[in-house]
């Protein structure tokens, strides 16, 4: 076995706090290594650490077994490190083309720019993923998904030793995580060896050589016999065994909050038909461009419908405006909470609060300040969100703290109706485990929700029914005691 990256007792302190403390950790060329661990493990630092990002405080780096005494970015690149950051790091203004071969031009100092080259090293690297995006298009105007894959092309476009994916399937339904597992076979195949971040368990335990896992900043568990089990995994990741918690499934026989019939929208959806009752979570899935989160977004007034019939407590409604969703007592957790979910710059409190600021306001409109510190603090309590204070600034939380303030906002307006668009993306299993949780006590409250997702343990857990979208049409629907069983190729049933 060559190894290709090798640390010896990395450690990393900020503010104090050890983000790594002591890591050894070695990856061989043609090496698949899944690093697991909660948010907040160190898994991040570690990635930067590798990368040049960040310069260990102690520790040694080694590249083919030659230590290296400077480590910056350009060293990690000139070595053949390439790092897909969960970010996507994309520029939203330039093209897909632009995107994927512009750095490789810049790499190589390019004083001209050769379109014609570039048009073929883009339309090459997502062929070889299998993925058909319009190359002129801007990055702006694709979804969280076809960002993602264009972040992934990027990384192909050059001749890497070594790929770290944080968390590349995120953001990705089951054929574009399964074709993606395969492109990472395919690596290992040719010599590339490649550190996957998942929080999906199955996936890790699918493709993984080496299973490491940190916890607190420390490797708790590095293995690289199989199989992997699951238990075992969670166990270092969190330190103890989780619960296995499951909700009666039974068809709920609470009145139909939502009916939708006929619903349609020229290149997204058509004929769209199904009721949700209060108490229930009923699940929608389906392939990248299935028409699912369109038809999220026009249930939340973000792309009207153009015929059909939508019916909120047995009253027709027309959903033209977000605004109208809200006054039907609808509420949205969207697909990408960094962009679409939460206001960055503001602090927790302040996101908190902005979906509540009517009732937090006194009889002559202005805002009734103990109010708002009040509620801040009691739906921080309530949903264990890990912060500082209401004042602390929502981008230094966690993914799963994050998520919980999204939904926060979302409760908060006590809606009829709720449209979870993956509301359980990039968190750690430990966090999503507590938001399972509360999407149980939304339903056990007398919601409807409408939970968006392609997890397919998700969708068994939290629902009675899963309606599966394929080319804009609901082409499934799995009830009662088959969602027990459910799986992620129930998905391609009507492929």
């Amino acid at each position: 076995m060559v190894v290709f990256l090798s640390l010896r007792g990395v450690s990393k302190t900020f503010a104090g706090v050890h983000a790594l403390n002591g890591v050894d950790l070695d990856v061989a060329a043609g090496e698949v290594c899944c690093l697991l661990g909660e948010n907040g493990s160190g898994k991040s630092t570690l990635i930067k650490t590798m990368s040049g990002v960040e310069a260990p405080d102690m520790g040694e780096i080694a590249i083919f077994d030659r230590p290296q005494r400077r480590w910056r970015p350009i060293d990690a690149i000139a070595a053949g490190i390439e790092v897909i950051y969960q970010d996507f790091s994309l520029f939203p203004n330039l093209t897909v083309l632009e995107n994927i071969a512009l750095p490789r031009e810049v790499a190589f100092r390019r004083r001209v720019i050769g379109w014609k080259g570039m048009r073929a090293t883009a339309s090459a690297a997502l062929k070889r993923i299998g993925v058909d995006v319009d190359l002129d298009r801007h990055v702006a105007e694709l979804s969280v998904a076809q960002r993602q894959l264009v972040a992934i092309a990027r990384a192909l476009t050059g001749d890497p030793k070594l790929i770290i994916m944080d968390e590349p399937t995120s953001a990705l339904t089951s054929r574009e995580i399964a074709r993606l597992l395969e492109i990472i076979r395919q690596l290992r195949g040719s010599g590339v060896a490649v550190i996957f971040v998942t929080h999906k368990l199955d996936e890790a335990i699918e493709v993984a050589d080496r299973v490491v896992v940190l916890r607190n900043g420390v490797k708790t568990f590095d293995e690289s016999q199989g199989p992997f089990e699951r238990d075992v995994l969670v166990r270092h990741m969190v330190g103890h065994d989780l619960a296995s918690r499951r909700r009666r499934r039974d068809t709920p026989q609470g009145e139909v909050v939502l009916s939708v019939s006929g619903l349609s929208r020229a290149q997204y959806y058509r004929n769209v038909s199904f009721e949700l009752h209060a108490g229930e979570t009923l699940g929608l899935t389906g392939q990248l461009d299935s028409g699912r989160t369109a038809l999220a977004l026009s249930l939340y007034g973000m792309l009207p419908p153009e015929s059909g019939a939508i019916r909120i407590a047995g009253r027709s409604v027309s959903l033209d405006r977000v605004a109208d969703a809200l006054a039907s007592e609808i509420a949205m957790a969207p697909e990408d909470r960094l962009t679409e979910g939460l206001f960055l710059p503001r602090s927790v409190g302040a996101n908190l609060s902005s979906g509540a600021l009517s009732a937090l306001s006194d009889a002559f409109g202005f805002l009734d300040r103990a109010r708002i510190s009040t509620f801040e603090n009691t739906w921080i309590d309530r949903l264990s969100i890990m912060t500082p204070g209401p004042e602390a600034p929502v981008h230094s939380l966690s993914g799963g703290n994050q998520q919980r303030v999204v939904l926060g906002r979302v409760l908060s307006r006590r809606p009829r109706i709720v449209v979870l668009n993956g509301p359980t993306v990039g968190v750690d299993i430990g966090s999503k485990e507590e938001i399972h949780a509360i999407i149980e006590d939304m339903s056990a409250a007398g919601a409807g929700v409408l939970l968006v997702s392609d997890d397919a343990d998700e969708l068994g857990r939290l629902c009675g029914r899963v309606l599966v979208m394929n080319r804009g049409e609901i082409a499934h629907e799995i009830a009662g005691s088959d969602v027990r069983g459910f799986r992620s190729s129930e998905i391609l049933l009507q492929e």
